[in-house]
């Protein structure tokens, strides 16, 4: 393929993609050797400060007697691919080093093109490259699988262990192997981080305790929260950068620093008032009035709002299949929820999940309510028509199709003249024949609507 001349097979996705990654970043396929970055004397700290240090035992026991019997080598680097460890067969290892690949070496894709540790580091996941798959010519007798090593606490990638040797011991289950015990060493650190966060709930819930009800939450080093009260006060994590953590809801909580993390308080405050919002959605057009002061709203600004409303916390994936259904992309709604959180400002529509935090008055909802306690000329006079009628949201069709249907049935059961009227002037009920035949018939002879739907009546007739 580096001559130009074609090849009887393509090469595999994963290892074309890596081939163009390394040569963007020129490395040179006639490459002898992987470069050198640490010293032998810098290794020793940077091993003892690594995460994957602690679980160095499990993956020698998962994999060493495995790579010595074959006749290869384990390797363990970092994020970035500089390798710590590297332990196996002393005839390969002799071997490795002759084409870099020891301890202080950098097996990036950018440092020595594509390589198990390298490309798995790139791809974030398992991968396998055999001989000639390398971009660089003086590793085509290698095969080696790596997998990568994920942090349960953040969730990034920490390091990547791999197994190497020559092409002649190649075994098919190398892959599957590194990456059940990447899967281990990451149940290990979970099993580590659980036990961790035990210890600091017992030696310091006495001071989430001792706030007395105050609001306040327990954090492990990096800002998990592993105490918390009351109940979905805080997300999963909260950023420790600074001492003072500006809450979803407008609150400022203080961070305290205890011995194996963090106590976050959030001071009471006196007269604290929430914001009303309310949502007039069975208008022709929708209408949004925060603390008073009505707020321009876009139809899928309110579609946003009317979903929050009805369904309480929501993640951008489940607000876009309500809103697009099954092509509903996250981003998209992630992006319409920053704009719409700017608009209504701090204090309304709170994150991690998405929720409404202002004290909610929406006519639909009043409008439930009418129709659940029975009073349906309640009901009747809130029903000013369609939910968010111009809306195609998946949600919304089924929304308004039960709000109009509760709606119908309530005036046609009660039989209320009044009630009728009033449904029959919404675009729901204008051109219900039955509903428009009860009224006539309710009507007394009097009253100078009988007329007005006598004519409608007609006209319904017509049009049948």
């Amino acid at each position: 393929m580096l001559s130009g001349s074609r090849t009887v097979d393509s090469p595999r996705s994963v290892i074309s993609a890596s081939w163009q990654r390394s040569l963007a970043a020129n490395v040179d396929p006639d490459l002898h050797t992987a470069p050198t970055v640490f010293a032998p004397d810098e290794l020793p700290g940077l091993r003892e400060r690594h995460p994957l240090h602690q679980s160095l035992p499990l993956l020698r026991e998962t994999l060493l007697g495995f790579a010595e019997e074959a006749g290869h080598i384990m390797i363990v680097a970092d994020a970035q691919g500089h390798v710590l460890w590297c332990e196996g067969s002393r005839q390969t290892r002799g071997h490795a080093e002759d084409v870099g690949l020891a301890e202080g070496t950098l097996w990036s894709e950018g440092a020595a093109g594509t390589n198990g540790m390298g490309t798995a580091l790139a791809v974030n996941c398992p991968v396998t490259v055999h001989s000639a798959e390398h971009l660089v010519r003086t590793y085509h007798h290698w095969t080696c699988a790596a997998s990568p090593i994920r942090d349960p606490d953040s969730g990034t990638t920490i390091g990547v262990v791999d197994l190497s040797g020559p092409i002649s011991t190649v075994h098919p289950s190398m892959v599957a192997l590194v990456s059940a015990s990447a899967r281990l060493a990451e149940s290990e650190m979970l099993a580590r981080m659980h036990a961790q966060d035990e210890e600091l709930r017992a030696r310091n819930m006495r001071h989430l305790i001792a706030l007395r009800g105050e609001p306040g939450a327990l954090l492990s080093p990096t800002g998990r929260v592993v105490a918390v009260e009351p109940y979905g006060l805080l997300p999963a994590r909260v950023d420790v950068s600074s001492d003072r953590v500006l809450l979803d809801d407008g609150r400022e909580a203080v961070l305290e620093p205890l011995s194996e993390g963090y106590l976050l308080r959030v001071p009471r405050q006196r007269h604290v008032r929430r914001s009303v919002l309310s949502l007039s959605f069975l208008l022709p057009e929708p209408k949004v009035v925060l603390d008073g002061r009505e707020v321009p709203i876009s139809s899928r600004h309110a579609e946003i709002l009317c979903a929050l409303t009805l369904h309480g916390r929501l993640s951008a994936d489940q607000l876009a299949l309500r809103l697009y259904g099954e092509r509903g992309n996250p981003t998209t709604v992630r992006a319409e929820l920053h704009r719409l959180r700017a608009q209504l400002g701090a204090g309304v529509l709170a994150t991690r999940p998405y929720r409404l935090t202002a004290d909610v008055e929406a006519d639909f909802l009043a409008t439930r309510a009418a129709l659940k306690a029975g009073d349906v000329p309640l009901a009747a006079s809130r029903y000013r028509g369609s939910l968010l009628r111009r809306s195609e949201a998946p949600f919304v069709l089924a929304e308004r199709d039960d709000l109009a249907t509760a709606m119908r049935n309530a005036v046609l059961s009660r039989g209320d003249a009044n009630a009728l009227w009033t449904f029959t002037q919404t675009d729901s009920g204008e051109h219900d024949t039955e509903a428009m035949e009860q009224l006539v018939r309710l009507l007394p002879p009097d009253d100078v609507r009988l007329a007005v739907a006598t004519a409608r009546l007609r006209r319904l007739g017509q049009d049948d």
